[in-house]
């Protein structure tokens, strides 16, 4: 049998099999794996063991690692030659709240059809991330039903505390970098580039976030006695946000953009290719000037360029009614995205120093350092990456787009960082799937497709 008629082979099983991966889905998704709430830590060990349970019935080598919180799942599935990817997901989920705006049980799975004749799996965890994890574990599942083998060796690693912030993944990364090793790394975790042309993700900006506050008086003052004559707290921290920008939209720190990589043309080229509305991706939330850098477009300044961002400033009086006092402190979360070539230490270094050279020197600034990733970039020249875009290209029928991301996830770095490999972000999910929301939902074609989506990619990397 040619690679091709196995292809077809498992395809077919893929089409004919689909209620029973539902099946397992919708156990996996009554699982409660919350696992920022202690009252839910049995039933993330529940998922884990299930997993883990699951994939011994592939014939993987199988098992539940304890860390200091959640539970990892690793399973191997080695072949004699051939390349060997590690494929990443996370069994945990988000808490339901608010509960009462749920339309059905967030636990109980129900088949929800839509307008546009797919039909919608709406449950916590349906998308982010069990429906996308197992659209891989159903590929491997029919590889081996079909054949009896799956074409390339697999590894995998399930974690259980991703939507805590991973407070155990470096450590145990650290003490299974050997075991885990791979050529590649594959996570499924992230969305389409529309609702019919898939997208691997090949650049993840990188984050640097700080809390600061900032002292004037040794005490709230009375505004009438010594207005004026004191400083505002609030308003040296106003003074200080409102330096962080230039006119243009850019970031007003000396050495913010040192060392940045220029985007490929290749990539630009690609991007401008894609059927992206400027005007239409700021209307949908009813704004319509870009804020960003004037010299780039809408899409470049969310996936190519750092930014800035303020998100919470505070001080002073906040209650009912009125108080009229000068704050003695005041305090603000900001955060910068980074991009390719971008030291997350330095740029948090060069955002202390301007802070502090931008407040009068009677007042006093400290730090809380909450996070400071670097942006990751995959090399186009990537096998892997190539034969991704092929295989996802023949199952959708549209070519697949080379896309980034605007958001952070710190650990495709720590996964270059501690296993020495590039991670290929390759996702089903669609915009409106409204992941950590009520009424989370993973369409069915997304899952049936993404299955199917599998199966091309697992072969295509065992192709020479």
């Amino acid at each position: 049998m040619t690679m091709g008629d196995k292809i077809d082979a498992v395809l077919d099983h893929v089409d004919k099999a689909l209620p029973l991966s539902l099946e397992r889905l919708f156990e996996l998704i009554r699982i409660k794996s919350v696992s920022t709430e202690a009252a839910h830590a049995q039933d993330c060990r529940d998922a884990a063991e299930w997993l883990a349970q699951d994939l011994r019935g592939l014939g993987f080598d199988a098992s539940v690692r304890d860390t200091d919180g959640h539970p990892m799942v690793v399973g191997h599935n080695r072949a004699d030659a051939g390349p060997h990817i590690l494929f990443y997901g996370h069994y945990d989920v988000q808490p339901v709240d608010p509960l009462r705006l749920w339309e059905t049980d967030p636990f109980e799975p129900v088949m929800k059809p839509l307008p546009n004749g797919d039909t919608a799996i709406v449950a916590r965890g349906a998308s982010d991330d069990k429906g996308q994890l197992m659209t891989f574990v159903e590929a491997c599942r029919a590889w081996k039903a079909v054949t009896g083998e799956l074409p390339v060796g697999v590894s995998v690693l399930f974690e259980g505390e991703e939507e805590a912030g991973s407070p155990n993944l470096m450590p145990f990364l650290d003490k299974t970098a050997d075991e885990l090793a791979a050529d590649a790394i594959f996570v499924c975790d992230t969305d389409m580039w529309d609702r019919d042309t898939p997208a691997v993700i090949t650049m993840v900006r990188g984050l640097v976030s700080q809390e600061i506050e900032i002292t004037c008086a040794d005490r709230d003052l009375h505004s009438g006695i010594y207005g004026n004559a004191a400083r505002n707290a609030l308003q040296v921290m106003g003074d200080m946000i409102a330096s962080l920008r230039n006119a243009d939209g850019s970031v007003a720190i000396d050495g913010f953009y040192d060392g940045i990589r220029p985007l490929p043309d290749a990539v630009r080229a690609q991007w401008q290719s894609l059927p992206f509305d400027d005007e239409g991706f700021l209307s949908d939330v009813g704004l319509s000037i870009p804020a960003g850098e004037t010299d780039f477009p809408v899409l470049e300044q969310v996936w190519a360029r750092p930014s800035c961002e303020i998100h919470g400033l505070w001080g002073g009086y906040m209650g009912d009614g009125f108080k009229t006092v000068i704050p003695a402190k005041a305090h603000a979360k900001i955060s910068f995205r980074l991009v390719d070539g971008q030291d997350p230490e330095k740029v948090r270094d060069a955002f202390k120093a301007h802070v502090r050279n931008t407040i009068p020197a009677d007042c006093s600034v400290t730090f809380t350092d909450i996070a400071a990733a670097p942006a990751t970039v995959m090399a186009l020249d990537s096998p892997f990456l190539r034969k991704s875009l092929g295989a996802l290209t023949e199952e959708w029928g549209r070519k697949a787009a080379l896309a980034g991301t605007g958001g952070s996830i710190p650990i495709i770095g720590e996964f270059k960082k501690r296993l020495g490999c590039d991670s290929l972000l390759v996702g089903f999910a669609r915009f409106d799937n409204r992941i950590h929301s009520p009424n989370e939902k993973y369409d069915l074609s997304s899952f049936h497709k993404g299955i199917r989506s599998w199966v091309r990619i697992l072969a295509a990397l065992a192709e020479d």
